[in-house]
């Protein structure tokens, strides 16, 4: 029986889509499913959520649930980790912080001050993770989806046995926008798309072998599409090349559209249905779900809509399907550079297009960035090394050196501004970073 462990199950909607799907291949769909979380309430709804769905699809899976993460890993063939290290009333200072002195953040789970100290958090509990899992189950693949992604799963390449490779559905998700925006069938679709997480770039975007991109920028002209995504289309407009990730996101990542309110008005407050202008979005998402989940959950569980059994479209459960030895699949994932991504240095963790099998992960040598799209991308990608040798070091000042470079941060705040704005993090966060014994920068 092939043994799959969630570490962090206990998410309202995605676990139970991720076993959904993974149940769907003939191959693992008598998988034993374990489901742990420290949230015991939040466990026993991913447990009932699941059992339901094994008995709708008559599956013989085995669900499992613990809080126990040793009982979860032991044995386990592939382990999936969607954990948060803390609530919001930990990591809000990520963003209350930055706020009061100018910086404007959107999401702030990725880069840029926010994205850092969510890292910092989060790096000694995934390391842990992996340590248990050299133990335990160390022949075990982890696919992670905890965010930052480039920074966790780097820190994890750098330090431990354990094969890992981050997913994230940016790549796949911004394909399929782009198919719609010039009405192609996505089966017809072809792309090669590399960088780093959140910020990969299409280098080919192709309609039945065709270069599609003279399509996309006739597309992007009509004002009912630049205005789904403007951050992003003004990114394409002015470095020929799409990026991958929202316009919310991408609006942190660079110097040019939250560094002052009217910017943030005309490019990012109106858009792609959620409001990439409100400051803070996703704190108030996570606040009202962290008020309503329970809520949802008797809703969901009430409900007598049938519920769809089908595959949905995540890379998991088709990576999970193949390397159990059914179909070999080709996804974009995070690996540690190795020649792969010529524009980057190897050791960096980089997002680029990757094969498995029943043998394993086996990326593809992309090469050369288009010269547009390197001095960004190089840019954040030092960046999160930086980040990742502070945490390795114990180091405070890296991490204000690392910070001092944001693109958003620098084009605000001073020096001098970002120092203290650093120390004041530090100090919000002091007892969740237990590997800065002294926090000075």
């Amino acid at each position: 029986m092939k043994k799959i462990a969630f570490i962090g199950a206990g998410s309202l909607d995605f676990t139970r889509e991720l076993v959904r799907d993974i149940l769907t291949f003939p191959l693992l769909e008598d998988a034993e499913i374990r489901l742990m979380d420290i949230d015991s309430e939040r466990l026993d709804f991913s447990f009932r959520a699941i059992s339901r769905i094994v008995e709708m699809g008559k599956r013989p899976a085995k669900v499992v649930p613990t809080m126990d993460r040793e009982e979860a890993l032991r044995g386990a063939d592939v382990v999936l980790c969607t954990i948060l290290v803390g609530r919001t009333d930990v990591w809000r200072h990520d963003i209350e912080i930055p706020e009061r002195y100018g910086v404007d953040l959107c999401v702030g789970d990725t880069r840029g001050p926010s994205g850092i100290f969510r890292f910092l958090r989060t790096a000694p509990v995934m390391q842990s993770i992996a340590g248990d899992m050299e133990r335990l189950c160390p022949g075990a693949v982890l696919l992670n989806y905890t965010n930052p992604m480039a920074m966790l799963c780097n820190v994890l390449q750098k330090t431990s046995s354990v094969t890992v490779t981050g997913l994230c559905h940016s790549v796949q998700g911004t394909a399929q926008m782009l198919a719609r925006w010039i009405g192609a069938p996505y089966e017809e679709i072809d792309y090669l798309c590399a960088g780093i997480n959140h910020q990969a770039w299409y280098k080919e975007f192709k309609w039945k072998g065709e270069d599609a991109y003279p399509l996309l920028r006739a597309a992007v002209a009509k004002p009912e599409i630049y205005g789904e995504e403007p951050v992003r289309n003004e990114m394409f407009l002015a470095f020929d090349y799409f990026v991958t990730e929202s316009s919310g996101h991408n609006s942190e990542y660079n110097p040019w559209f939250r560094k002052r309110k009217d910017l943030i008005e005309k490019y990012c407050a109106h858009g792609t249905g959620w409001n990439h202008g409100e400051h803070a979005y996703i704190l108030k998402e996570y606040q009202e779900n962290e008020a309503t989940w329970k809520d949802q959950a008797r809703s969901w569980f009430d409900s007598k809509t049938p519920i769809a059994l089908e595959r949905g479209e995540e890379y998991a459960a088709w990576i999970i399907n193949a390397l159990f030895g059914g179909d070999t699949f080709r996804f974009n994932g995070n690996v540690q550079n190795k020649g792969y991504l010529t524009s980057l240095p190897d050791g960096a963790c980089v997002e680029v297009p990757v094969y498995v099998d029943r043998s394993g992960f086996h990326p593809v040598t992309v090469g050369e960035l288009p010269p547009p799209c390197v001095m960004l991308t190089r840019l954040s990608s030092s960046i999160e090394e930086t980040a990742v040798l502070a945490h390795m070091t114990g180091d405070a000042r890296l991490v204000y050196q690392a910070i001092a470079h944001d693109p958003l941060t620098a084009a605000v705040l001073s020096l001098a501004e970002i120092r203290s704005m650093t120390a004041e993090m530090f100090e919000a966060n002091r007892a969740w970073l237990p590997q800065f014994e002294d926090a000075r920068i």
